[in-house]
C-alpha cells in the first residue's frame, strides 16, 4: 500500500481547526482516521474542525469519559471514539467494527492501540507533536486511495 505523507505546522488551536475543517469538507464517508498524540496534543480541537467541515452544528467535546460521541450533519455522521480509559475494548470494539466502512460514517479514533486489529489498513493516521504552548506539528499519512483528503492542504 502506498502512502502519501504530509507535515503541517500550526501555530494556534484556530489553525489546527482550520486544517481539520478543510479535511472535513473533503470527507466522503467510510473513512477511518486515527489520531495519535499525548494528552493535550490537540486531538479534540482537530475533531472540532472535522465536525465543522462536514457541516455538523453539534458541540464537540472529548469523549474520554463517555468513550464515544456522534456528530451528525446532513450527509455524514462523525463517530469519535476515545479508548484512553479502557484496558480492553470490549463491546465498544464491536460498535466500532460495525460502523467502519459504512458509507455515511466517518470513524475517528483516539488511543487506538487497543483496537488496532479492528482498524483497516487503509486509514488516515495523524500524529500530533507539541511545538510549544500553541504550536503543533501534524504528520498526516494517508493511503493513496484516500489522498484526496490532503489535496490543496499541504
Amino acid at each position: 500500500m502506498n502512502l502519501t505523507t504530509a507535515e503541517i505546522t500550526t501555530n494556534s488551536a484556530e489553525q489546527t481547526e482550520q486544517i481539520a475543517e478543510q479535511i472535513g469538507k473533503r470527507l466522503r464517508g467510510g473513512e477511518v482516521i486515527e489520531l495519535i498524540s499525548d494528552l493535550g496534543g490537540g486531538k479534540t480541537t482537530f475533531v472540532r474542525g472535522l465536525a465543522r467541515g462536514i457541516g455538523s452544528p453539534d458541540h464537540v467535546s472529548s469523549p474520554t469519559f463517555k468513550i464515544s460521541n456522534v456528530y451528525k450533519a446532513d450527509r455524514l455522521e462523525l463517530d469519535h471514539f476515545d479508548f484512553y480509559r479502557l484496558n480492553e475494548a470490549g463491546v465498544v470494539a464491536d460498535e466500532l467494527a460495525e460502523i467502519i466502512g459504512q458509507p455515511n460514517v466517518v470513524a475517528v479514533i483516539e488511543w487506538g492501540e487497543i483496537v488496532h486489529d479492528i482498524l483497516p489498513e487503509e486509514r488516515i493516521t495523524i500524529t500530533f507533536k507539541l511545538g510549544g504552548e500553541t504550536a503543533r506539528k501534524l504528520t498526516i499519512s494517508s493511503p493513496d486511495k484516500i489522498s484526496y483528503l490532503l489535496e490543496g492542504i499541504c
